[in-house]
């Protein structure tokens, strides 16, 4: 029987992805030796990382003046280095999330961060509008697409300071103004590779501007000096990285993937809307195209562990919905094929019919 994968992360990744990683990992490049054992100052891999930014770079279509770095230590190590290497005087926060409320957390350690909104009296069902960003702070900080509630920025907001974005969940979604940030952060386990590695957009003139000791290994400015390798970098995912961006290009970019997001989410959400047995978790205007949360109505209530039980002997994987929210949560990221959200909608529809 065919799986069908919507864990929210580590999560699918293409399967050319996997067997071009796979491949590797028993002879890279047919040197005779495991990309796992190289060494990682090699010209085989420099050539990986090269190729690795410059994709990353032309996806993206960043301009100049920034730096792509591969780093360990996930979004949540990110959260302790942008106020670190940002945070002078102010920090402002938007708080749409668990993650977000981390982030606001860790700031706090290195000096005022203020949340600027929240919608955490709705159990974050909706991204806050109508804000007011603190033309004093150094940056504002948002998160572009919360996975466990299953809203989504849409767009890129206009700021007048300097603004952060974690984007784990929805980098290479859609295409992103890249010049209205000036830092960009996420975990990889989504969209781009295996977890292990973080991948950072910085643009270079905001750094070096702290009046404190940054520590080596939490500056910016190192790895840019050492082009990510300043210490070993997580080899085996950045390779998977790369071969991720060559499919992304191969499909179209990233105008093109946005549309197929687009038509993915909404073929879901289609039979949510039309579904008696089920409804969604969030304001219409802020759903997600890359995490899908929907509940049974209140009437169904009691058919939740059934249609759990269902949906898992039809080959769906990974649609339990987060602890905080319940009910049921379908990751439709990038490498997801259109095929498998079907298959859970013809599975809704099926379990609908028998009761």
């Amino acid at each position: 029987m065919k799986k069908h994968n919507f864990n929210a992360g580590p999560s699918i990744l293409p399967r050319e992805v996997i067997d071009q990683t796979a491949k590797a990992i028993l002879d890279f490049n047919g040197i005779g030796l495991s990309i796992m054992e190289i060494s990682h100052r090699s010209k085989d891999f420099q050539a990986v990382m090269d190729e690795t930014v410059a994709l990353f770079k032309e996806l993206l279509e960043i301009p100049e003046g920034y730096s792509v770095l591969f780093l360990g230590g996930g979004a949540s190590l990110q959260f302790c280095m942008v106020p670190y290497n940002l945070l002078e005087k102010k920090a402002a926060y938007l708080n749409t999330g668990v993650w977000a409320t981390k982030a606001l957390k860790e700031a706090k350690l290195f000096g005022k961060a203020v949340e600027v909104a929240s919608s955490k009296e709705a159990n974050f069902t909706y991204i806050p509008k109508d804000y007011v960003i603190p033309a004093d702070a150094d940056y504002f900080h948002i998160t572009t697409n919360n996975t466990i509630y299953g809203t989504e920025i849409h767009e890129d907001i206009d700021s007048p300071v300097t603004l952060v974005a974690d984007m784990s969940s929805d980098i290479f979604s859609r295409p992103v103004d890249v010049s209205k940030y000036g830092l960009i952060y996420g975990g990889a386990q989504k969209n781009l590779a295996p977890a292990g590695v973080t991948f950072v957009v910085v643009k270079d003139e905001i750094l070096g501007k702290m009046s404190r000791t940054i520590p080596t290994m939490l500056d910016y400015r190192t790895h840019i000096k050492d082009g990510s390798m300043f210490n070993t970098p997580p080899v085996v995912p950045i390779y998977a990285a790369l071969q991720t961006l060559k499919w992304l290009k191969s499909l179209g970019g990233l105008k093109a993937m946005q549309k197929i997001n687009i038509e993915k989410a909404g073929i879901l959400y289609d039979e949510i809307d039309r579904s008696r047995l089920f409804k969604g978790t969030v304001a219409v205007e802020d759903r997600s195209l890359m995490n899908i949360c929907f509940i049974m109505n209140d009437e169904y209530k009691d058919l939740e562990s059934e249609f759990a039980k269902f949906a898992s002997e039809r080959g769906m994987i990974g649609i339990k919905g987060h602890r905080l929210v319940g009910g049921f949560r379908a990751s439709t990221y990038n490498a997801l094929p259109k095929e498998s959200v079907i298959a859970l909608v013809n599975c809704m529809k099926d379990f609908e019919k028998s009761h």
